[in-house]
Order: structure tokens, then C-alpha cells, then sequence
């Protein structure tokens, strides 16, 4: 099992490195060069750059994920093909996609663009609260903790 994340806007990768290590669960950031930083990766991680344009790093994820899998997006279109593969899907508000829900995720997203294409303006996503990314950390264990049955022991500057 691997973790991939469509890493270029993605407001919690100091909380996905940090909670797989008890785990040992490899985690791949995949960015375009657009979002490019000279820092190392981590001993955790690692990050794979794809050129910028639209949807590189989509489609180099969806190249590289297998069954059961972990992927974290707030791409509507790349967590419906990952869905489709088998593999779990978060979005970093902290919410699990499902093959019940993304329908209507992607009929939402059709509805807004359309509107924005014909001239109307439409609101953008709600600020990330620190509340987000305590929910994020919560579902992420968790489901850390059941697609592998281990529980490991909580660091002592988390209790």
C-alpha cells in the first residue's frame, strides 16, 4: 500500500508525513514544476515533479496508484477515477469520497463552471480552518489504522 498526493495545493502534508510513519506507509507527493522547491525530501517521503500542464499530475498518480491505495485530492475528477480503481480517496477537509457521493460531487462542479462560463460569479471554497485539519488528522488515521489493523501508540505531545 502507497500513499499519493495531489500535492501542489494540498494544506495538510506535514499531517499525512507525519501520521503514516507508525504506519510505514510510503508517501509520494506528486507536484508540477510550477510548484517546484529545491528543499529534500524527507527520509518519510518523497515527491515526483510532472510538467505543468493541465492535469499532470492526475493522470502521473492515477499511473502509479494500484487497488488499495491511498489518494489525497480535492480533485472531484482524479478521486472518480482512483474510486474507480480501488483505492480510497480523501479530500484534505477531511471527508472520504465514495462511490455514492462523487456523482454529485462532479454534477456540482459541472453545474458551477457553467455558470462561471456564462458570466456569473460563483463562491470559491471556504478558508481551511485549523478545525479542517484537525478533521483531516482524525479520518486520516483512521483510516490508516483499518486498512492496516494496527493501532500504533499516540506520541506523548499528541495526549
Amino acid at each position: 500500500m502507497n500513499i499519493f498526493v495531489d500535492a501542489d495545493a494540498c494544506p495538510v502534508k506535514d499531517i499525512i508525513e507525519q501520521e503514516a510513519v507508525p504506519f510505514n506507509i510510503p508517501v509520494t507527493f506528486v507536484k508540477s514544476y510550477a510548484h517546484y522547491s529545491p528543499q529534500k525530501d524527507s527520509a518519510t517521503s518523497n515527491t515526483i515533479y510532472v510538467d505543468t500542464g493541465a492535469d499532470s499530475v492526475d493522470y502521473r498518480i492515477m499511473l502509479l496508484a494500484k487497488s488499495n491505495d491511498i489518494i489525497i485530492t480535492q480533485d472531484y475528477g482524479l478521486a472518480s477515477l482512483a474510486l474507480a480503481k480501488q483505492c480510497t480517496v480523501l479530500h484534505h477537509k477531511g471527508f472520504i469520497y465514495s462511490n455514492t457521493t462523487i456523482d454529485q460531487l462532479l454534477d456540482s462542479r459541472h453545474a458551477q463552471a457553467k455558470l462561471r462560463k456564462s458570466g456569473k460569479r460563483t463562491k470559491g471554497p471556504k478558508a481551511f480552518t485549523d478545525e479542517d485539519r484537525e478533521t483531516f488528522r482524525h479520518v486520516f488515521i483512521t483510516v490508516l489504522e483499518k486498512k492496516t489493523n494496527k493501532h500504533p501508540t499516540r506520541r506523548e505531545n499528541e495526549m
